[in-house]
């Protein structure tokens, strides 16, 4: 008998307990290869890798050697799971993160919070390169993201729920931790950097907006857009994890005169927003109570 479109959809789905045998099985290869117990997890995006220098003996493990962990394609992601202690917090830092545009899942793509999670992270501090919506905006500022809307059509918890990690239904009105972001704010004042706010749209990608695609994102609320982020950022709310996102601001787009951007400008401008963010995340590590 043939399936029908519904049947076959569930047919492909991974059941719950591979899934759980496969962060397990992650999670054990990787506690195995450092004494580091992380408390807290970043993911680092386009550009943005300059906090890993600050890491006192930092181990690598590279993605690729991480049993079921995606491998990343991407120019300007490293591909390593660094451990370490940044002053005295024990920290797990993705160097690189993965995105639907390479052929990944939503599961896939929120693997290693999950693995992370396990490990013992209760706290994630996301980043990534985004274009500036926002006329107010200008390139190479940072954005403290306050909320964000998720346009990719996906979603990391479509599919069996992983009852370990997190209810079906996950509240999202507080997605972003307002204990850290006034922290991330106070940093900023501090070091006199310059951290603007808004939200952020996510989208599928590979493709640049257009100036329609612009002007809508702008109507609907959105302050900045991005290929990462909110998929990662939601999975972390399923584990109960307290989270905070800093996004470096590359290009700005204006609907009625937007400009070409290539991917090689995009991470110039994520590089050199990359030092004041790794500054602020260190200042915000250091004064974080766990």
């Amino acid at each position: 008998m043939r399936k029908n479109k519904h049947e076959k959809t569930i047919s492909r789905q991974i059941p719950d307990t591979m899934m759980l045998e496969r962060i397990q099985e992650a999670t054990d290869f990787l506690l195995s290869r450092t004494r580091i117990k992380p408390k807290i997890g970043m993911i680092l995006g386009t550009g943005l890798g300059e906090i890993t220098d600050r890491i006192k003996s930092p181990i690598r493990v590279p993605y690729h050697a991480i049993p079921h962990f995606p491998h990343s394609t991407i120019q300007g992601h490293r591909g390593n799971l660094v451990f370490g202690k940044l002053g005295k917090r024990p920290i797990a830092v993705m160097e690189g993160r993965f995105h639907i545009y390479e052929g990944y899942t939503p599961q896939d793509i929120t693997f290693p919070v999950r693995v992370m999670s396990r490990m013992g992270v209760g706290v994630l501090l996301v980043s990534s390169a985004a274009g500036g919506l926002n006329p107010l905006f200008g390139p190479g500022d940072l954005m403290l993201v306050t909320d964000h809307i998720n346009l990719t059509g996906m979603n990391p918890l479509i599919g069996p729920n992983l009852d370990l990690f997190g209810p079906r239904f996950p509240d999202m009105c507080r997605a972003y931790d307002r204990d850290l972001a006034a922290l991330a704010r106070k940093k900023a004042l501090e070091l006199r950097i310059p951290l603007r706010e808004g939200v952020y749209a996510g989208i599928l990608g590979p493709s640049l907006e257009t100036p329609a695609e612009t002007r809508f994102l702008r109507t609907v609320g959105a302050d900045a857009v991005g290929m990462s982020t909110v998929l990662e950022i939601i999975a972390g709310v399923h584990c109960g994890m307290r989270c905070a996102a800093v996004v470096a601001i590359t290009n700005v787009n204006l609907p009625d005169c937007m400009a070409m951007i290539s991917i090689d400008e995009v991470i110039d401008k994520a590089r050199k927003a990359g030092s004041s963010l790794a500054r602020i995340w260190e200042a915000v590590l250091f004064s974080l109570d766990i």
